[in-house]
This record gives C-alpha cells, sequence and structure tokens, in this order.
C-alpha cells in the first residue's frame, strides 16, 4: 500500500508545471513540499499551510485537493488512519462546496474509501468495496474523460477481482481505457491533477500480464 502511494505522490508532484501569479507561486511551493515530506510533522505543516491558502482564496477548489491527498498521505503514517481518513473527507467537502459534483472531487472521495479497505479487508470489503465502487462510477459519470476516474475504478476492480478470487474483474478493460485518455489528456489548468499515466501504465503491466499468463 505505501508503495504504490508513494509511486503515485512521485508521479503527481513530478507532472505538476506551476505559473507566476501570487496564488500558483504558493501552491508551486506547498504541493511539491506536500508530496515529499517524509515526516508526520512536516507533512502536517504543509497541509495547514494549503488549507490556509484555501481559507485565504475562498474560491478554489485545489488547495483542499492537495490537502485531501495529504491527509491520505498522513493516515499511511499513522496507526490511527481513521482519523485521518475521516480529515480527507471532510477537506474534500469543502472543495464540494466550491467546486460541486465535480469528477476530480468525488475520484478521490473514492480514493479514501478504497484505502479504508486495506486497513481490514475481511471486515471492511463489503462497506467501503460499494462505497468506492459508487464514487469512481460517479467520478466517470460527471466526466467520461477523467482518466484518473478510470485509473483508479481499474485498480478498484482488480482488488475486489482478487479478493474474491475472480480473475481481473474487468480491470485490463477500464484501465487501457485510462491510458487512451491519460495520453490525450489536457489539464484545464497548471495545477489541475494531472497525475496517475505512469501508474496506470505499471497497474497494466502487472495486472494485464498477469491476466495473460494464467
Amino acid at each position: 500500500m505505501r508503495k504504490n502511494l508513494l509511486i503515485i505522490i512521485g508521479v503527481l508532484c513530478a507532472s505538476a508545471v506551476f505559473a507566476n501569479g501570487p496564488f500558483e507561486k504558493a501552491m508551486g511551493k506547498n504541493i511539491p513540499a506536500m508530496f515529499t515530506a517524509e515526516t508526520p510533522e512536516a507533512l502536517q505543516n504543509v497541509i495547514n499551510q494549503l488549507n490556509r491558502i484555501g481559507e485565504a482564496e475562498g474560491d478554489r477548489w485545489e488547495p483542499y485537493y492537495y490537502a485531501a491527498f495529504g491527509y491520505i498521505r498522513l493516515s499511511d503514517m499513522h496507526e490511527d488512519k481513521d482519523k485521518y481518513m475521516d480529515l480527507a473527507l471532510e477537506t474534500i467537502a469543502k472543495a464540494d462546496l466550491i467546486k460541486p459534483e465535480d469528477s476530480e472531487l468525488e475520484a478521490l472521495r473514492g480514493y479514501v474509501h478504497m484505502m479504508r479497505i486495506v486497513v481490514d479487508p475481511a471486515t471492511r470489503g463489503m462497506k467501503y468495496s460499494g462505497m468506492a465502487f459508487a464514487s469512481f462510477q460517479k467520478a466517470v459519470a460527471l466526466d467520461p474523460e477523467n482518466p484518473r476516474a478510470h485509473y483508479l475504478l481499474g485498480r478498484m476492480q482488480f482488488g475486489t477481482a482478487q479478493f474474491m478470487g475472480n480473475g481481473d474483474g474487468g480491470a485490463c478493460e477500464t484501465l487501457a481505457r485510462a491510458k487512451e485518455l491519460f495520453a490525450s489528456e489536457k489539464p484545464e489548468s497548471p495545477i489541475a491533477p494531472s497525475w496517475g499515466n505512469k501508474t496506470n501504465e505499471e497497474a497494466i503491466a502487472y495486472i494485464c500480464k498477469k491476466e495473460e499468463s494464467e
């Protein structure tokens, strides 16, 4: 879990290109710092900065998006993972008020649900898998061209299928669609989410080649 999360974080950090305005400069400083912070204290500090940027701007959803992503990271550094997953959802809810019914935010909400399953698949799988699937499917419906929604849905399909002992659950088809969308993606702004291409390729290489060999 930690390895996959850090890979995603690295891709997101590396793919961000920032403009020169005050808001973009502030985001350009804090987004990379949040994705590369190696201690809970350092990460919490950057999350606080992102939340302050969101409060100061008032009409920008991106600081809350990245702060929520930071809480997902922070949950991986603490035993009380649910505490930080709860904070991630609360932060996504703040972004929802600014940009309701957004595919990126709904996909991130689904990601939180998916990460909750990892804590204890046997007891949490039924509840949170349904919630994760619902969010990913809604994210796809809100924006069929969002590659991250397809990528995360594909990972969820595979994880569920493996738990049930039932092939890839349609993951290869979903990840292939994500690959097409990543190839043509044009982020709506320099700080809009643009991560996932590399990890999608790695998922295809692992999941789909594995399926072909069986």
